[in-house]
């Protein structure tokens, strides 16, 4: 009988295709099968470093079919590498469920650490990192979003998010609404690549910026914990109206517009409804 094989979970590159480990290359050369997310997509990376293991797809909507019979191969001695697309596999793939099952079933599982987007971003977000909360991708629900936004609007960590750019509009409104427009906050895009952008400002600012600016690459929003001395995380204190924000605006010193735009970004609306309800107020 063969011994009980092993599966790896590999870290790949998120961006630049230099960033992999020796260990990884070695280890999906000498893999007798590849389970990757998207093999066309791994098919890429296989290729720039000269590995031909075979491959097969195993991803969210062919995870229990796939899933046994990679757990049946690795009982018959042979060794998995699991791959995602990008970072590490579990962090919001269908890897981590693969790890259960080898658990469960008393096979070895080991580590190739690697990239990973969540704490590239957070570590240069300019942000807390004593302490971190992974959330990942939000409910595409507006009402399980709204619950789970609740929950961890009053969290101390620094939050992590991840997004894609169709939605990032719709999900920075939210953030803005539910943990506050002036909660410091880093939009990272396009990790380790050639436009590799970091856009620190809050959220309200974030609103206004990506409403003019078509979002571009994946998203990976970092987000400061709340902060008891902040005015904005506490719920119960009263909100500053917008003719509020514009007033302190001016006495501050700004012009009228520089006014309007400040007061824009706080509030997460464009110039033109700054405008129009000044205006209104007028």
């Amino acid at each position: 009988m063969n011994e009980t094989g092993q599966l790896y979970l590999c870290g790949t590159p998120i961006g630049n295709l230099g960033d992999i480990t020796y260990r990884a290359v070695e280890m999906l050369r000498a893999a007798d099968v590849i389970a990757a997310e998207d093999t066309r997509h791994t098919r890429g990376l296989l290729a720039h470093y000269d590995i031909h293991t075979p491959m097969v797809s195993y991803h969210e909507h062919n995870k229990e079919e796939k899933g046994a019979e990679l757990i049946a191969r690795m009982q018959a001695g042979e060794t998995v590498v699991c791959v995602s697309d990008a970072g590490l596999p579990g962090i919001a793939d269908p890897g981590g469920d693969l790890a259960r099952r080898a658990v469960a079933a008393g096979i070895p599982v080991t580590p190739l650490p690697g990239a990973n987007a969540a704490l590239s971003a957070l570590i240069c977000a300019g942000l807390p990192l004593d302490g971190f909360a992974f959330v990942g991708f939000l409910p595409r629900k507006d009402k399980k979003r709204r619950e789970l936004l609740s929950r961890v609007a009053a969290y101390p960590e620094t939050l992590i998010f991840y997004e894609a750019p169709h939605r990032l509009r719709e999900t920075l409104a939210v953030l803005a609404e539910i943990l506050g427009a002036e909660r410091r906050a880093c939009a990272a895009r396009e990790l380790t690549k050639r436009f590799e952008e970091f856009r620190r400002m809050t959220l309200g600012e974030l609103c206004a910026h990506y409403r003019e600016n078509e979002p571009r690459g994946e998203f990976v929003l970092i987000v400061a914990g709340a902060d008891e001395d902040a005015p904005y995380a506490d719920a119960a204190a009263p909100q500053m109206s917008l003719a509020e924000h514009y007033a302190a605006h001016i006495a501050a010193g700004c012009g009228k517009k520089e006014a309007m735009r400040r007061t824009a970004q706080d509030l997460g609306i464009s110039r033109r409804d700054v405008y129009q309800a000044l205006l209104a107020e007028a």
